[in-house]
């Protein structure tokens, strides 16, 4: 009955003490409200009426009004509380994610690119507010999704990202180019590129550096990580006559010193992955850095609900009045 509903006056319920005093009060006085009459015998009396048994149903009917008046005084009512979330400073991501034959090395698990895809959903899904897109990369890149609030699109797009949709290879300039192009026109305040590589710049016609350039004349931040253990790492080193891979130890090598200049130019920050927990503490560290302000609005609406034991508390006063007037006139 009481379900989702609070009282702004929980004190008065203290007034409900005066029930078991106005019952004790009564039965105390019940004798003295009888008129009294000694003869020698009753036996020219009829059995006595029923009605004069439940009498006390009239002391009844106003305890319950008085109960009712305390509720009501007491005022239920519920609460309704909306919450409205304005975004004061918005920023635009682009996850630049390398998609070469090396991200299938084995020394993250079950592989790089695998645990990568799962920390960046995870990264995805604590960032409501912003706007992301995808990048991928290998010999080539293209944008897999533009930027957008959509965050279903931005998941189903992360799952879909594979080794074999590009030209083998690391194009880390032609990654972050792809990247700084899809944020240059943004209005956001802050832009931010977060770019992932296992390896060497080795391909494409964009150098690592020019795109750099591109991003500081865009304003534009680069975080830079690189993924891989230090020393060697099962990758995959030629294809079996099935098609798949055939997987041998290789020695990880990653051009930190590029990605730390990439990072540095352009106001961001270089992180070095070596395992699982490492690359999920890197995304956490980015997340923590990068904050959407919001401001928040709360509206709380409250609808009193006392009118419901007011009309009870009438009705029970009537029916009492009623009951005296009628029926026990002829007993009071």
């Amino acid at each position: 009955m009481f379900e989702g509903i609070e009282f702004a006056h929980p004190q008065l319920f203290w007034l409900l003490l005066l029930l078991p005093l106005a019952i004790a009060w009564y039965f105390f006085t019940w004798k003295r409200q009888l008129a009294s009459l000694k003869i020698s015998s009753i036996k020219g009396f009829g059995p006595s009426h029923f009605l004069s048994k439940v009498k006390p149903l009239l002391f009844v009917l106003r305890l319950l009004a008085l109960a009712a008046v305390i509720m009501a005084l007491a005022r239920p009512q519920t609460k309704d509380v909306s919450t409205r979330t304005k975004t004061t400073k918005g920023i635009d991501i682009v996850m630049a994610i390398d998609v070469s034959s090396s991200m299938l090395a084995q020394d993250l698990k079950p592989n790089r690119l695998s645990a990568l895809r799962k920390v960046a959903a995870e990264f995805i899904k604590k960032r409501p507010n912003d706007r992301i897109g995808l990048v991928a990369y290998a010999g080539e890149s293209y944008t897999k999704t533009p930027i957008t609030s959509d965050k279903s699109i931005v998941y189903r797009s992360l799952k879909e990202i594979s080794y074999g949709e590009l030209e083998d290879g690391t194009a880390i300039g032609m990654g972050l180019a792809t990247s700084v192009n899809r944020l240059k026109e943004s209005k956001a305040v802050s832009k931010v590129i977060i770019l992932l590589t296992d390896g060497v710049n080795n391909s494409g016609f964009i150098e690592p550096q020019t795109a750099a350039d591109l991003a500081v004349e865009y304003d534009i931040k680069t975080y830079t990580i690189g993924l891989g253990t230090n020393g060697n790492a099962l990758t995959p080193i030629s294809y079996k006559r099935d098609g798949s891979f055939q997987y041998g130890m290789r020695q990880v090598e990653i051009d930190e010193k590029l990605l730390k200049n990439i990072a540095e130019v352009t106001g961001g920050q270089y992180f070095r992955a070596t395992d699982n927990e490492k690359l999920e503490e890197i995304y956490n560290e980015i997340n923590k850095l990068e904050k959407t302000e919001i401001e928040e609005f709360k509206y709380t609406r409250f609808e009193e609900r006392f009118r419901p034991l007011i009309f009870l508390a009438l009705g029970l006063l009537v029916l009492e009045w009623a009951l005296r007037v009628t029926l026990f006139k002829s007993f009071i």
